[in-house]
């Protein structure tokens, strides 16, 4: 339970899938999918990072630091900033104002967007992360959407570990840092919020507003209901 295949259907457009293999030499077992984030952690990407630039990077836009590398028709528009280490692949839209602070892949076809910030995460292809999103120490599947404002929050307020709730078991991830993993298709609202140790299965989609902790199995649909009230100005 809580392996890859319970959330991604394949690897087709990321460029380093060992990072999910059950073995990898020098890093963490993969027990669970949360193990991936913890290999970021220790290095996975500065490992495998070969710095070039093969698309555009457009005047004004900032790269900080050699260990980056920009696949082929990428592009990197003036504004955004990208700190090493980062690996983007093929055809990654990266826009004006976003904001890569490094152990960032990005696979084929995937974008990060106005006033995005992205650091220690894995976006697979077609993932987007387009209009002021946090996304930290977290997994996006293929063609996850994120809507405007979206954040999925990495630590804890008292700064503990963090822990996954599913079905009534709690499961210890040894790390302070994780923010969601979200299977392939998954679309969250504006301004919606996961809490640290999150975890959605395919085709999950969440309500605009929705704050949610714990584990959704595939095709939830989290639908917050409120009440509004109306009355006349006298």
């Amino acid at each position: 339970m809580f392996d890859f295949s319970d959330f991604f259907k394949s690897f087709e457009g990321f460029p380093f899938p060992e990072l999910f293999d059950k073995h990898l030499k020098g890093h963490y077992d993969l027990t669970f999918i949360w193990d991936a984030i913890r290999r970021i952690h220790n290095g996975f990407v500065a490992q495998r990072v070969k710095p070039q630039i093969l698309g555009i990077v457009e005047d004004g836009a900032i790269l900080k630091g050699e260990d980056i590398y920009i696949g082929r028709n990428s592009r990197v528009q003036s504004g955004a900033m990208i700190v090493g280490p980062t690996i983007l692949g093929n055809n990654v839209e990266v826009r004006h104002g976003a904001y890569i602070r490094g152990n960032v892949i990005a696979g084929d076809g995937s974008v990060i967007g106005h006033a995005s910030e992205v650091i220690r995460s894995i976006l697979l292809a077609g993932a987007k992360a387009p209009h002021f999103n946090y996304v930290g120490d977290s997994i996006l599947g293929t063609k996850v959407n994120l809507g405007a404002g979206t954040k999925l929050s990495n630590l804890k307020n008292d700064v503990s570990e963090i822990k996954v709730h599913a079905a009534g078991t709690v499961y210890n991830t040894g790390v302070k840092k994780f923010g969601a993993v979200l299977g392939d298709g998954c679309m969250l609202g504006c301004n919606s919020v996961t809490n640290p140790g999150t975890l959605m299965g395919p085709n999950c989609r969440v309500y605009p507003n929705a704050v949610v902790s714990g584990y959704f199995p595939p095709n939830t649909i989290v639908k917050l209901v409120q009440e509004l009230k109306t009355a006349r100005i006298e």
